[in-house]
């Protein structure tokens, strides 16, 4: 039996050494360079006192201790709004703020500044960037979204996205089917069966997002395959119900095991055709994205 989605989505994920390249940490000026504004500066009261006690940790900055862990506030801070656009970002602040070394606090903006939340200039500073400019296909972002106010908006952009690109994936995985490939997802649906009947939701998502990124990795288009890590971020935050597109159910394992058996016969139109269904099984989706027309 194969590794279960944890594996996948770190495998998923692009890397991200956290670590500054030579120069780099006097890009952000600690204190301020000359002229940097300090008017307006963020209140940080109401953020954890603690950043250890931070209640849900992205899966790309697990087990980086501080530096992780302060990604992972500042983050969710910005994507939240508690820090809005154009606010200006102090490192010496921050420092002083979550009681870590300034090393911490540049690597931290450098990752954040990497994923489109701030920018760094000269006599400036560093200032937090509207939403238009966030990568918002990171991981990281995908998640602190589907937890804080723009969730809806994040449910949706998530669904419509899958139902573009998972229908075309299935079709794919079809034409290039192996007796290897079929019996990894026949393993990831016997799996999801099993967590079903035990109300076993973790064990479930796992597999289910190991299932969906195996379709997007086995159809010969490699720009799909970079699409993985999208599609199993998404699924691994499915636990919050705002964003499931395709939540545990009877009907959802039954779709999924009629893909297997379409990719097994090689029918990409029957594989492509449960894929919509799959995505299609919960009347909110439905209001999401049209159910496929018969012609």
């Amino acid at each position: 039996m194969s590794t279960l989605a944890h594996t996948t989505m770190n495998a998923a994920r692009p890397a991200e050494s956290g670590l500054a390249g030579p120069g780099e940490l006097d890009r952000y000026p600690y204190p301020d360079a000359p002229g940097a504004e300090r008017g307006g500066a963020p209140a940080w009261e109401g953020a954890d006192t603690e950043i250890g006690r931070v209640g849900r940790r992205a899966a790309g900055n697990r087990g980086r201790g501080l530096h992780g862990q302060l990604v992972q506030q500042l983050g969710q801070m910005i994507v939240s709004g508690d820090l809005g656009a154009d606010r200006p970002l102090v490192p010496e602040e921050i420092g002083q703020r979550f009681e870590v070394s300034r090393t911490v606090v540049r690597e931290s903006l450098r990752v954040l500044e990497a994923k489109g939340l701030v920018s760094a200039r000269p006599n400036v500073g560093t200032r937090v960037r509207p939403v238009s400019d966030w990568n918002l296909l990171d991981p990281d972002i995908i998640e602190w979204r589907a937890f804080g106010p723009q969730r809806d908006d994040q449910r949706r952009e998530l669904c419509e996205l899958r139902w573009t690109i998972e229908p075309l994936a299935a079709r794919l995985a079809a034409g290039h089917g192996r007796e290897e490939v079929q019996q990894r997802l026949g393993d990831m649906v016997e799996i999801m069966g099993h967590a079903l009947a035990q109300s076993d939701s973790l064990t479930y998502s796992r597999a289910d997002a190991e299932f969906h990124a195996l379709l997007l990795q086995v159809g010969g288009n490699r720009m799909l395959e970079h699409l993985a890590g999208i599609v199993a971020s998404a699924l691994h935050v499915s636990g919050g119900p705002a964003i499931s597109c395709d939540r545990p159910s009877e009907a959802g394992v039954g779709h999924h095991r009629r893909i297997v058996e379409a990719v097994g016969a090689g029918d990409a139109g029957a594989a492509e055709s449960a894929m919509r269904q799959l995505l299609t099984v919960h009347p909110e989706v439905e209001r999401v994205v049209p159910a496929p027309r018969e012609h």
